[in-house]
């Protein structure tokens, strides 16, 4: 049925918009919610990680927020790299993991950064962002 006063409703089959992606990707609204009650600042910058790291974790008590923590720290630290390094670029695996993958080629998993930052602050996110700024 074609009813012309609601357009074409239909979806755009294939690519994903990686811009979309990319902004999804970047919400992190639990991370943002607990940096914000601390008064962290997240500008998707390279000195708000460093900022993330000085936080004192009482998140560790809980591990259901611990592990939300993690997975938004590991977001988080993916939309900085890719904000900030250039040619860096969201990538989802076959297996529905976000990843960032540098120009080289080289591939990161920062959610599985993110959540062992979150379980135990090692490695630091400044720490990794610097890793790969380099790379």
């Amino acid at each position: 049925m074609n009813i012309p006063f609601l357009g074409n409703r239909r979806q755009k089959v294939g690519v994903p918009d990686p811009e979309g992606i990319a902004e999804l990707l970047a919400e992190c609204e639990l991370l943002r919610s607990q940096a914000d009650r601390a008064g962290v600042r997240l500008d998707d910058s390279p000195a708000s990680l460093e900022a993330l790291d000085q936080l004192v974790p009482r998140w560790r008590d809980d591990e259901e927020t611990s592990a939300w923590l993690g997975n938004d720290a590991g977001l988080y630290l993916g939309t900085v790299i890719v904000r900030t390094v250039p040619g860096a670029a969201w990538e989802i695996r076959a297996d529905g993991q976000p990843v960032v993958r540098l120009v080289s080629g080289r591939e990161f998993d920062v959610v599985d950064a993110g959540h062992e930052w979150a379980a135990s602050g090692v490695p630091e996110l400044s720490q990794l962002y610097a890793e790969v700024a380099e790379a």
